[in-house]
């Protein structure tokens, strides 16, 4: 397995570390869709042992971006036209759904904290640094789910969030070349959110998605 450059871990909490160390480069594009996983060698670049590794790529399973297949070993997931489409459908009605909720809502501390990571994905364009945009891309939605305080909302956003962040960086990385179109596909939303325009917050929010989504999808399926 070729080095993907990824930092040993410390004995403390060596498994979450070596979790969290390995869905990055999964997520940032280092390891392929498809690439396998050497247990062998990532252990020996981590410097913690097989088991504890192992069970790091058990949760990464859960999470849906890494698969173990009979006399294979582990893979990196990879992302059918039919895995994109339900990701961004179900995405997209949560996501409609949070915007909806903190518009009417209307609460001062979440309108604040939305307003706030919306102008650090501006920020982040502004530089143009890949990594800082597809970060503060996620954080955004993130903060209009968590913003809503629907509990059950919030849970079933988590069972798909690191397969969102992963839809997140690829579309950036194909379907947009500037990173003005990426604050662009936000801003409207994000406005409507702001002004408390609740029933086109949550419209333009399913539109977002759908726009990314469906383009997603057709490479794909091109690329096949």
């Amino acid at each position: 397995m070729k080095s993907i450059q990824l930092r040993p871990v410390s004995k403390l909490s060596a498994e979450q570390q070596a979790t969290e160390s390995l869905r990055e480069s999964i997520l940032s594009g280092h390891l392929k869709p498809g690439e396998r996983i050497t247990e062998t060698a990532l252990a020996d670049q981590l410097g913690i042992a097989r088991g504890t590794l192992r069970t790091g790529l058990n949760r990464l399973a859960t999470e849906g971006i890494v698969v173990q297949t009979p006399y294979v070993g582990w893979q990196v997931a990879e992302l059918t036209a039919d895995d994109i489409w339900e990701i961004w459908t179900l995405r997209g009605s949560l996501e409609r759904l949070a915007a909806t909720l903190v518009a009417k809502q209307g609460d001062a501390q979440v309108l604040q904290a939305i307003e706030a990571a919306f102008l650090a994905l501006q920020k982040a364009c502004a530089k143009g640094t890949r990594k800082a945009i597809n970060q503060c891309d996620f954080t955004l939605h993130q903060a209009i789910i968590e913003g809503t305080g629907h509990q059950r909302l919030i849970r079933q956003y988590a069972l798909v969030q690191q397969q969102v962040r992963w839809v997140i960086n690829t579309t950036n990385l194909l379907m947009h070349t500037s990173p003005e179109t990426i604050l662009e596909q936000h801003q409207a939303f994000v406005q409507a959110i702001l002004k408390g325009e609740s029933e086109t917050a949550g419209e333009l929010a399913w539109q977002h998605n759908a726009y990314d989504g469906e383009r997603l999808v057709q490479w794909v399926q091109g690329n096949a």
